[in-house]
């Protein structure tokens, strides 16, 4: 057929077919996106190939996207877990390296597609990159083309299967990492306290210091029967009713130093409103709520900031992000400069720039491409998903650089990422399918097998250490696993588990690590 010449056409007829198989579900369990790579390796199998630039496209966009999902809570993750994530991450690429070896040394096998096996069964293109560099051999592509294929079906039915070997329930280890978000940022609630303590009488909000001293915030204050907005001159009085936001804790500590809780309301005044507010203007981003100073500029409060699905306590030194929704109390005369201010327009949220997209890109791709020597023999390069992918987390942590916004919405960073994912899928699986029989014919099952114990070993001691001795939660493990193995297919498998973001940024810490790591175990090896 011509049309199956045409490669837009073969691209979205294995989309097509990749969804409908990957919908199909046999005791609970599917493929999901994952089944794209099944249906191209078939359609490679039969002669049916795809450029190599729209993988490269694909696998850009769907590295950058995850980039910049994942950069503020990478590097909060990194502070947290690195010490897990780097030990894990060394097991894994250590052990797979150490299995190459031995498997030179017995089975004398040549280094240089031994080599290729190691890249091959930790689907690593860059690692496969950096060892054609390094050997200036032909033989380690061969050694990748056998080992890949199966290192890619390896890694997704085994992070498949693995939560249901060990009886793990993946939505219970999603509210359990809820819950520990829900520890480091409390869940908020409002309380009316009666002004009792005679300490606190007749003085200002600001000579008290409440914020710093319980965490909490005053939102608003009925005073003789008037509700009032606090300003940090407003001086407390002995019968005043005071409501205060803040998590469990703080409306404790709030309590000992105000006064009991009372059940009487603070009527809102037809001259005061409380609103939710969207930032959606880019003057603001990045900028503190001090320097914004809203109390003295428009007598108006924010008194808490939802961004990405978690209630945070506002203060001063909080820093405002696109995108965050803020419950703001003021007067109703200045609710209009407020929305103005912070910009309030849900349309620009939705709206994708593809400057900061195309911008990091290609800042990402000159990252990748800058080489370091160590040695005469030994030079070092992060490639083109290790450039972009840490340029993108910079930049997602950065936030703001002038007027470029180096964020997305959360709809556009899915649609483009699913996007990238399903070009790279298609491309791979048909590469490698057009491969499969032959190589497997002529290299024999010899080496075949080699690559699935330099695929599984690896995996299955790096599981169970982090499992059972390290006792990480399985989608962060699962994250940190495909993460390590450099497997994108494996990571989608992973996501189509789940909402929770941890396995994504749990990837993405550690990505960049095995890569580097990868690279110079290869380049170690290719000097044997």
């Amino acid at each position: 057929m011509d049309l199956l010449s045409s490669s837009y056409f073969v691209l979205f007829l294995i989309v097509a077919i990749g969804f409908i198989v990957g919908n199909i579900k046999i005791k609970g369990i599917s493929l999901d996106v994952s089944a794209v790579i099944f249906v191209a390796l078939v359609f490679g199998h039969y002669g049916i190939t795809i450029p190599i630039d729209i993988q490269k496209i694909g696998l850009t966009i769907f590295i950058f996207t995850i980039g910049i999902q994942a950069g503020p809570g990478f590097f909060e993750s990194f502070k947290k877990n690195g010490r897990e994530l780097i030990i894990l991450a060394l097991i894994l690429v250590g052990s797979a390296s150490l299995i190459t070896l031995l498997v030179v040394v017995f089975f004398q096998i040549d280094m240089n597609i031994a080599i290729g096996l190691l890249t091959g069964s930790l689907t690593s293109t860059p690692g496969l990159a950096a060892a054609i560099e390094s050997t200036q051999s032909p033989l380690a592509s061969i050694g990748y083309g056998i080992a890949y294929p199966f290192g890619v079906i390896a890694v997704i039915l085994f992070v498949r299967l693995y939560p249901k070997l060990v009886g793990v329930d993946i939505q219970k280890e999603a509210a359990k990492l809820e819950e520990e978000v829900l520890q480091q940022h409390p869940e908020i609630v409002n309380k009316n306290l009666l002004v009792e303590n005679e300490n606190i009488v007749g003085k200002s909000i600001k000579e008290l210091k409440i914020r710093s001293m319980t965490q909490a915030n005053i939102s608003r204050i009925m005073h003789n029967g008037e509700t009032i907005v606090p300003l940090p001159t407003t001086i407390l009085e002995k019968g005043d009713i005071v409501r205060i936001i803040g998590g469990e804790q703080a409306i404790e500590k709030a309590r000992i130093l105000i006064g009991e809780e009372t059940s009487v309301e603070i009527p809102l005044s037809s001259d005061y409103v409380i609103e939710s507010i969207l930032v959606t203007n880019k003057q603001v981003v990045n900028k503190t709520l001090g320097q914004l100073n809203v109390l003295a500029n428009y007598n108006a409060r924010v008194t808490r900031i939802r961004r990405a699905g978690i209630n945070i306590v506002a203060s001063d030194k909080s820093e405002i992000r696109f995108g965050d929704k803020l419950v703001v109390a003021c007067g109703k005369g200045n609710i209009n400069n407020i929305r103005h201010l912070f910009g309030n327009d849900s349309k620009k949220l939705s709206d994708t720039d593809f400057l900061p997209i195309a911008a990091g890109i290609v800042l990402g791709v000159l990252v990748g491409k800058l080489k370091i020597s160590f040695t005469d023999d030994f030079t070092f390069s992060l490639g083109l998903t290790g450039g972009v992918l840490i340029v993108a987390l910079v930049l997602s942590r950065i936030g703001k650089t002038g007027p470029i916004l180096w964020t997305m919405s959360g709809s556009s960073n899915q649609l483009l990422r699913q996007l990238g994912l399903l070009m790279f899928l298609a491309v791979v699986g048909t590469s490698a399918g057009s491969h499969l029989v032959e190589t497997f014919k002529e290299s024999g099952f010899t080496l075949f097998s080699l690559g699935i114990g330099i695929t599984l070993l690896p995996m299955i001691i790096t599981t169970l250490i982090g499992h059972f001795v390290l006792k990480m939660n399985v989608l962060n493990l699962l994250g940190t696993l495909t993460g390590s193995m450099t497997s994108t297919p494996g990571l989608a498998a992973v996501d189509g588990m789940t909402d929770s973001a941890a396995p994504s940024i749990a990837y993405a810490t550690v990505y960049p690590i095995a890569m580097v790591l990868l690279m110079v175990c290869v380049q170690l090896l290719s000097m044997w």
